[in-house]
């Protein structure tokens, strides 16, 4: 019985958690609607600079224009409100937890969010603008450069998803060395790997051309070396097995 209770609350708890995240999202997706033809503006702004004069983009299905502004309010919205939300997802998976845990998530996910944040502005910034103008000189002769929005969109969030996860190689590496999967030394030795890796995985994610794989490929090995450091100097300052001994010695006495 006592166990149905607890899965209840946790349900409950949980029900609690997410209206809050869901209604707060909502509170800032109503000015970021109102705004969604300037933000969509924004986000399409390194393909319409990159564009020959006179181009344009299009919209060729009839609802388009209306859903796609909206599509990137809600992005936005989700964005501007992902600190609420991870407060909402810590407090409720945080009593669960150890302390000692809980010196290790609360950082990881921080960590975590700031760098797939730094991914996307890394993509939008750097890699983008760089890939269309690489496309655009490429365009034969008479050809038209019109990009439809909806494409355009998709073409951008795969980007963002893409830039995003590969800005979370440290933390792969840091939790990998922590739970003991792979050593620091295995990790060093296989670097020449790693980059080859790196390049094929940019490849696989990234559109056709040689640009965006490089921008790419290169932040992802340089993440990985981040990676290693940091695990290293996690490692180190981790305590050994004879000083938990000896703490917990003194404790005891």
């Amino acid at each position: 019985m006592s166990i149905n209770n607890t899965f209840v609350s946790h349900l409950t708890e949980l029900r609690i958690r997410l209206i809050r995240i869901f209604s707060v999202m909502l509170i800032v997706f109503i000015p970021c609607s109102i705004f969604a033809r300037e933000l969509y503006t924004m986000l399409a702004q390194p393909l319409l600079e990159s564009l020959p004069l006179g181009g344009q983009m299009i919209a060729t299905e009839v609802a388009t224009p209306f859903f796609i502004p909206m599509k990137v309010a809600m992005m936005a919205s989700f964005l501007i409100t992902l600190p609420h939300t991870l407060y909402q997802i810590w407090a409720f998976v945080a009593p669960g937890l150890y302390s000692n845990e809980k010196r290790l998530v609360f950082p990881l996910v921080f960590v975590s969010c700031v760098l797939f944040l730094c991914g996307m502005a890394f993509s939008f910034f750097g890699a983008l603008p760089l890939v269309f103008e690489f496309i655009t000189q490429f365009a034969p002769q008479g050809v038209a450069v019109m990009t439809d929005i909806s494409k355009y969109l998709d073409f951008v969030l795969t980007m963002f998803i893409a830039f995003g996860i590969s800005f979370e190689a440290p933390v792969f590496v840091v939790i990998l060395v922590r739970v003991g999967i792979i050593s620091v030394e295995t990790l060093k030795e296989i670097r020449s790997y790693v980059l080859v890796g790196a390049f094929v995985i940019s490849a696989v994610i990234t559109p056709p051309d040689v640009v965006s794989q490089f921008i790419l490929a290169v932040p992802l090995y340089l993440l990985f070396e981040v990676g290693i450091a940091a695990a290293g100097l996690l490692k180190k300052s981790a305590p050994t097995p004879d000083r938990q001994q000896s703490e917990s010695s003194d404790i005891t006495k």
